[in-house]
């Protein structure tokens, strides 16, 4: 069995990697994207022993494909991903790594390196007894996960292309360990609705874009009832629809000419997020009376498969957990049909996540590397 020691020496030494996203970067992040971290994990990828490709995604930010091929014609795979959310409010050193009360903290040590600490310690104690796995085993280090998802599509594609033929896939999350079959997925838009300037004393020969936009907000309400009142498909539930922010405007004493809305829709088993767009954007447009322009940031579908899988059953039984499903969107939602079991799964909680102070337990770091040993047949 790999030493607890030796993961939690991993995932501090991976902490001090930033990996912010460029949409989340600020004066603290370091540099911005993946490209420092894929660079480091290829290098040491290839000194345990795994055939390597790197595919951009953006530039300087590619995913990370490494093989090592087992003694059986199976495959197994674990998509981890590199990049963490903003640290610009943290508190103290966000990649500082530090080990302290049972925990490691810093910005990703939960969300996701935990993972990463996991499988670079395995590795290293095979490569350093030369003992090999049973299966062939993939893994994906990808890019873009907490902006879009962009990353995972491009793996799922390059999968595809290679004719592999995944059999057992985790999706590397935050779940306190417990094996998820399921979760909503993502649909982001943004309404840019265009009105006519005019001074406020003579509203009527303006266009009011804001007065537009309350309109949408207000159909988009009660859409939102719509969709609260269908009887639910799945475990998932129902689907929801908000606006998050808006803005608007150009002074006191100016009729608005533009105003524009971003719209949340998760998406529920059976949805087509490309669909919801289509006839949310007719909605708004309708209800604007205004020239309405979309603008897609992303759409995720949800990602499901049924409780009672071979390998769901023996994950619950190894975690001593149920198979649940989460509220949080992941990289799952690009792997529909990719490989012909998966779940998310991972130490430490979603709720240490995104947070001013971010860590994970060391007994979740321990718990979650006994579970992969008996997974890949080591324990």
């Amino acid at each position: 069995m790999v030493a607890t020691q030796n993961i939690v020496e991993w995932l501090s030494r991976l902490v001090q990697i930033p990996a912010v996203g460029p949409a989340n970067a600020g004066p603290r992040s370091g540099p911005a994207g993946e490209g420092r971290l894929a660079h480091q994990l290829t290098e040491w990828f290839q000194q345990y022993g795994a055939t390597v490709v790197q595919e951009e995604v953006f530039p300087d930010r590619p995913n990370v494909y490494a093989i090592w091929r087992g003694t059986s014609d199976r495959w197994l795979a674990v998509d981890v991903h590199m990049d963490t959310v903003g640290v610009e409010t943290m508190e103290g050193d966000p990649f500082d790594g530090r080990v302290e009360n049972g925990r490691v903290y810093g910005r990703g040590s939960v969300d996701t390196r935990a993972t990463l600490a996991i499988a670079l310690a395995i590795l290293e104690q095979l490569h350093a007894t030369g003992q090999k796995l049973t299966d062939n085993l993939l893994i994906c280090a990808s890019a873009d996960e907490e902006t879009g998802c962009y990353g995972a599509p491009v793996f799922a594609n390059w999968v595809r292309q290679q004719g592999l033929q995944i059999d057992q896939m985790i999706v590397a999350e935050p779940t306190l360990c417990v094996p998820i079959h399921g979760h909503k997925g993502a649909l982001g838009l943004i309404f840019e609705i265009e009105g006519v300037a005019a001074h406020s004393s003579k509203p009527e020969l303006g266009k009011n874009a804001i007065s537009a936009a309350a309109r949408v907000i207000t159909a988009l309400d009660a859409e939102q009832g719509r969709i609260l009142a269908q009887p639910a498909t799945s475990k998932l539930g129902a689907g929801a629809l908000s606006v998050t922010m808006i803005q608007g405007g150009q002074a006191q004493n100016i009729i608005p000419n533009t105003c524009r809305l971003n719209v949340d829709r998760r998406v529920t088993v059976g949805e087509d997020p490309l669909v919801l767009r289509d006839q949310l954007t007719a909605l708004a447009q309708t209800a604007a009376g205004l020239p309405l322009t979309v603008k897609t940031l992303h759409a995720l579908g949800a990602f499901y498969q049924q409780p009672d899988t071979p390998w769901l059953g023996q994950f619950a039984a190894w975690t001593g957990a149920a198979p649940d499903v989460v509220p949080f969107t992941t990289n799952g939602s690009a792997y529909n049909n990719l490989a012909r079991e998966c779940l998310i799964f991972g130490p430490g909680s979603i709720d240490q996540a995104h947070r001013d102070v971010e860590w994970v337990a060391i007994s979740e770091l321990e718990k979650a590397a006994r579970i992969y040993e008996q997974w890949w047949e080591l324990a």
